[in-house]
This record gives structure tokens, sequence and C-alpha cells, in this order.
């Protein structure tokens, strides 16, 4: 392919960082000219290539500290490589992580103008593209106030506007999406696929799995620095989650699956543990562990909606209990219980249990939640002559994922069969 047609190259890209325990420790280091090292080398990123092509809609995806923000900050030019080269073809405008690119004392009007000199647009043609900028940002009356007054959601307003409005050919977002209402989200995706129907290029970083497979031609994966690969957005995704429940293995091809079957490790240790869960009970019993997993019984902490998948747990019983319910619910971030069952409601005789006897027990269901984070709760209760009692409960043990390229109204997807008649 002709060098004309890559808006991005980059070859063997490296970032290294030299990090003093003691600040007398750089003056030692300035002293010794390179003779002895009084610093230990970080590197952020190591030897990372990839090109995308006009166009293309390309996507970063990595764990915190994988090194997205330091390699778009060198794709946007406002840090150096230590080593490597970056070729760019194009104007780029860049959306970078909150609070990099305005200068907070001036007023939302001049940062404009500032940005637009950056770019090389001149003052002539900011002022005929800044009333589209003031009405896209809509901040109102705060356009000419410092931006050091802004709230988080009217900064990335503002910048978003100025990015899609100064004529670019790569457009650079990183997360910064993620700080605006919903609105605004939907005006910001809008823009995107208009600009992906212009031939402009687009890059990509976002932690919402759901808009990379929906927008992304390509992904590259990071992972502490390192690439994992560039993979078609679909087979992006599965490599990032088992990224993040430590389950990746470079060597294995993604039809290799890894399934951690019933009983054979520790289900939660890959989750983190929500620090503010409520946990109380009688200690009849004890949950000794959870998870959940897809259709191919792997443990996962994101579910595809549309996908079948099951919540799992292990319940070690200390005293002999008769018909014991064992439950699970799903709240959204704010606590409202959205669903969940338990085996009365579902009808399913759990019998009588035995004193240090252990059960797992398996809710399986199709995911059909809109795509958002969500809170698990998991218990295990019963009746004692006629009275309700808790043997084990533990309220928003874990957050997890649903993953959607196609979000309706409120919190479930209908599936609704639409037809139209024209006449």
């Amino acid at each position: 392919m002709s060098s004309s047609n890559i808006s991005i190259s980059v070859k063997k890209l490296s970032k290294k960082y030299q990090i003093y325990e003691k600040p007398i420790d750089r003056l030692k280091q300035s002293l010794t000219f390179g003779k002895k090292m009084y610093y230990r080398e970080f590197s952020a990123l190591n030897d990372i290539s990839f090109e995308v092509e006009q166009g293309q809609t390309f996507g970063i995806v990595g764990q915190n500290g994988s090194g997205k923000s330091t390699l778009l900050q060198m794709l946007a030019n406002t840090l150096t490589p230590t080593e490597g080269e970056i070729k760019i073809n194009g104007r780029v405008a860049a959306l970078l992580e909150l609070g990099s690119g305005f200068n907070p004392e001036y007023t939302g009007r001049e940062n404009v103008y500032l940005n637009g000199s950056i770019l090389g647009v001149s003052e002539e043609e900011m002022n005929t593209r800044f009333a589209e900028i003031e009405r896209f940002a809509d901040i109102g009356e705060f356009i000419d106030q410092p931006v050091k007054t802004y709230s988080s959601g009217m900064y990335v307003r503002l910048a978003f506007a100025v990015a899609i409005n100064v004529d670019a050919d790569i457009l650079i977002v990183d997360e910064a999406l993620a700080v605006g209402d919903m609105i605004f989200q939907m005006k910001c995706y809008k823009k995107i696929d208009e600009f992906r129907k212009q031939g402009k290029t687009i890059l990509l970083v976002t932690h919402d799995l759901g808009s990379v497979i929906k927008y992304c031609d390509n992904v590259l994966v990071l992972n502490q620095g390192q690439s994992l690969g560039i993979y078609p957005a679909k087979e992006a995704v599965d490599v990032y989650k088992k990224v993040v429940v430590n389950l990746h293995k470079p060597q294995e091809s993604l039809e290799n699956k890894v399934a951690l079957k019933s009983f054979d490790t520790q289900w939660k240790t890959i989750y983190q543990i929500n620090s503010e869960a409520l946990e109380y009970g009688n200690g009849s019993a004890e949950i000794l562990d959870f998870g959940i997993f897809n259709e191919n019984n792997e443990l996962i902490t994101t579910v595809t909606k549309g996908s079948i998948c099951s919540i799992k747990m292990k319940v070690k019983f200390v005293k002999s209990i008769q018909s014991p319910i064992l439950a699970f619910t799903i709240k959204d971030l704010k606590g409202t219980e959205i669903t969940g069952t338990n085996t009365m409601v579902e009808n399913i005789a759990t019998g009588d249990v035995l004193s240090e006897q252990t059960v797992e027990i398996e809710f399986k269901f199709k995911m059909n939640l809109q795509g958002a984070n969500y809170l698990l709760a998991l218990g295990c209760t019963g009746f004692e002559r006629g009275e309700f009692v808790v043997y084990h409960r533990l309220y928003d043990i874990i957050a997890f994922q649903v993953v959607s390229t196609k979000n309706t109204v409120g919190y479930y997807d209908l599936e609704a069969d639409i037809k139209i008649n024209m006449k």
C-alpha cells in the first residue's frame, strides 16, 4: 500500500522515564556524565508499531497504566518519544484527557482561537467557524468565562466542539466523552459517524467496549506498555477481556479458549472486591466463592448483551439447614435493584444440606440489560420455624460491565420486532 494511503505510521516507538528516589540523585546523575546510574528506568511504552489507513477508525484498548495516554500524547506531539518514529499525514485534532489543550486562565473564546492557531487555522478562518463551535458546545455565557471555572462536562463540550470544527484530517479522542452527559455523548458519536462517512481518520481510546465494536475497524491491545497485537474489533475485545482477568496467553490463538471449570480455582480472585460491600448473616453458612461465566464456561468481568451467561457461587454450610434459599441481585451503580432471582422464586428444591457440606449453584440466563456498569449482590437465606433468616449476604460485592453495540431506553432491551407498512 502506498504511503499516501497511510494517515498514521508508528515504528518501534518507546517511552522511558528516569525515576529518582531522592531529589539529590538528579544532581548526582548530572555530575557523573553517564558513568553511573542514580535512577531506575521505567518503560511506559515499549517497541510499539502500527499503521492506520486513511479513513479507518482505529481503536486502542488496555487497562489503566497500559500506556494508552502516553501513546496518544506522542501522536498529538505533546510528548517526545525516547525511541522510534511517528509519521502523521494530515492535520490532527486531539481531544485528550481532561486538563490538556486549554489554558485555564484564558476564557473559552480565547482558548478556541488559541487552539485554532496551534492547529494552523488562521484567525479569519476561526471567525467563520466560531458560531458553529459555540452552538455545538452549548455552554452559554460561560464561553466568555475563564476555563478554570468550568465543570468537567463544560470543558469537554468546548474541547470536542473545537476538535470537530477545525477541518482536521485525523481526530484523536481519549476517554474524554465519558465525562459528558448522555445527550452530548449522542451528539458526539453522531459527529464521529459523520467523520467516518467523510473518509476522515479517527483514533479512539475508550473503556466502552460497545463503542469499540461498533465504531472501530482494527484495534491495538496494550498491556503494561507492550503491544499484544492488532485485531479486528470483536477479537480485540475478546483479548482485552482475557487481559482483565489475567487469562491472556500471548502464544494462544483466539480459538484456544481457556475455561475455568467448577472447583478448579478461586473465581473471585480475578475481581476487584468492593471495599464498601455490605456483608452480614448469622454465620450458619458462608459464600466461599463466586464468578460470572460466559456460554463457554469462561470466567469473565464483562458480559456481551444478548449472550448467554451464568452467575455461580459456592456456599459452605456450617450447620445442617433445611431448604436454603440461594439468590442473586443485579443493581445499577446508584443502588437501584434492576433484576435478580432466587431458588424459591424459581421453585427449585435445594433439599436438606448437611453440616460442612459445600454447594455450588449456577444461575444461567440471557443478558438483556443495557450496556453499562452494574453491581452484583449474593445471598443465602432460609426459613426456620416460620421466621426468615439470613445466613450470609454479600451486597454489591463486585462490579461488572455489560457491553452493547445497541442501547435502547431504560435498563432492559425489549428486543422489539418492528414492522413498517408504507401505503
